[in-house]
């Protein structure tokens, strides 16, 4: 079995055809097919399914399938290794929180890109839960979630910490107007968005009930609807600032066990560290840990 057998595997399986996958490999079908009847032979047990719609794994495949990115993030982390003297380079893939991106950011990724011109920076934004995923599947080479979150795949430190407040219509003036309240609507980013569970943790300790929570994927989407009075949120208290102070909603104090949480930047514990992200961690390490925007 080789590389190039599980790199057509899983291209296959991206595109559910074998002539679909003739095209973006620039060869014929035929070809293709065989590969995968080569593939299955070696492993002694059939990975797709046929059909006239085309082709989808079979259990087989689906264990076989994730071998494929792995080989092919060793490889490419052998390539850099072999190309890194010291000097940053390439490119580097960052994840980070929605909010991070908005707020935290922009001045390191400002003076990261003017010191080291030669790497070209892809960042992704997502939920604390999408990007530890990420991190793990070497889609990404470190990202800014909310912490803790003790993996024994994975390094953390943390880089700087949020003050997190309700957010509320601007209407209610004090948080003890909801307490006792059913079916109390919460706006979060989609599953895995790290304050959620902390979000319904606080209103449970007030005996607030919480209904079906929505989900959006934009700051400016759970803020507008937080104005509207469609329900409540909690977010950094840099993001909710410039809504306050426009009258849009009201911001309500949390205490310091509540409202304290550390964003860290996560790597794989068994990746080799290049020069290219250890200068990205020596401009986004705090001396000393400070209060800053980010989630």
């Amino acid at each position: 079995m080789e590389y190039a057998d599980l790199r057509v595997l899983e291209i296959v399986a991206r595109h559910g055809s074998m002539n679909r996958a003739a095209a973006e490999l620039h060869t014929v079908q035929s070809n293709v097919t065989a590969r995968i009847r080569a593939l299955e032979e070696q492993v002694g047990t059939a990975l797709f399914e046929r059909s006239r719609r085309g082709v989808v794994l079979t259990a087989a495949g689906q264990r076989l399938l994730p071998y494929a990115a792995r080989l092919a993030a060793l490889l490419r982390e052998a390539r850099e290794a072999a190309c890194d003297d010291g000097t940053p380079r390439g490119t580097l893939r960052v994840g980070s929180l929605e909010t991070s991106a908005a707020l935290r950011l922009p001045p390191l990724l400002s003076a990261y890109a003017q010191a080291y011109p030669e790497v070209g920076l892809l960042v992704t934004t997502g939920t604390s839960g999408s990007l530890v995923a990420d991190v793990l599947e070497q889609r990404l080479d470190g990202a800014f979630v909310s912490g803790p979150v003790q993996h024994a795949d994975l390094i953390e430190e943390a880089v700087f910490r949020e003050e997190l407040m309700l957010i509320t219509a601007p209407g209610l003036r004090h948080m003890d107007a909801l307490d006792g309240q059913r079916e109390l609507k919460i706006i979060v980013f989609r599953r895995g968005c790290s304050y959620r569970q902390r979000l319904e943790n606080i209103l449970a300790q007030r005996g607030i009930q919480t209904a079906q929570p929505l989900e959006f994927g934009s700051l400016e989407a759970i803020l507008g609807c937080v104005a509207a009075g469609v329900g409540v949120t909690l977010l950094p208290k840099p993001v909710a600032m410039p809504f306050w102070r426009d009258g849009r909603v009201a911001a309500h104090e949390l205490p310091p066990e509540q409202a304290r949480v550390d964003t860290v930047f996560i790597r794989r514990r068994a990746t080799r560290l290049t020069s290219t992200l250890a200068a990205f961690l020596a401009i986004a390490r705090p001396a000393p840990l400070k209060l800053a925007a980010g989630s």
